[in-house]
């Protein structure tokens, strides 16, 4: 059988990643989800939603929150590679996704996608002020994974530069000139 995209609800993708999913959560929300079968079997799904990193939230940017296959061979770079197109269709201009260490990104890198940035591990999101529970996925390293509009710079590299790299890394993503002096100079945003 040949593996195929279909959309799927916000339901369907929870219920299969709560079954499937190695060590996440089902997500909050998201902006779209994306199917892919094997016949009539769902083979995996993928969600796409805000970027969980208020400061990467600039209306240009989604995140694929969740992907989760059985295991299905190419299953899942074609969940990324569909995401992508999909986000693009939407007007967005960069999508951004996680892998924990020892996940190779084999997937990734086959949808297109290109290793920004290495986050070292952090404690959790349990404050004293606001108390959330463990979920057995803190205290890893990730790496951030980012597919743009302008591939051939990436708009990580550049925003951590400065403010002139941070320039040069919103206009390679095609930032809206009005919105771009609002995002790098701090007397327009007044």
């Amino acid at each position: 059988m040949s593996l195929a995209l279909i959309p799927v609800t916000f339901r369907e993708a929870c219920a299969f990643i709560r079954t499937h999913h190695r060590h996440h959560r089902p997500p909050r929300g998201m902006k779209f989800a994306i199917g892919v079968t094997d016949g009539d079997a769902l083979v995996g799904v993928a969600t796409v939603g805000r970027p969980v990193a208020r400061h990467l939230d600039d209306g240009r940017t989604a995140e694929v929150t969740r992907t989760c296959t059985v295991g299905k061979r190419n299953a899942n770079s074609m969940l990324y590679a569909a995401a992508w197109r999909a986000a693009r269709a939407m007007g967005y201009q960069r999508l951004i996704t996680y892998t924990h260490a020892g996940e190779s990104g084999a997937s990734l890198r086959a949808a297109g996608f290109v290793a920004t940035r290495t986050l070292r591990p952090r404690r959790g999101w349990h404050t004293p002020s606001r108390p959330r529970t463990t979920h057995g996925v803190d205290s890893t390293q990730r790496t951030r994974w980012e597919i743009c509009s302008a591939p051939s710079r990436s708009c990580e590299s550049a925003a951590t530069s400065g403010t002139a790299g941070m320039k040069s890394a919103l206009t390679s993503c095609f930032i809206p000139e009005e919105r771009l002096s609002e995002l790098t100079d701090p007397e327009a945003a007044r």
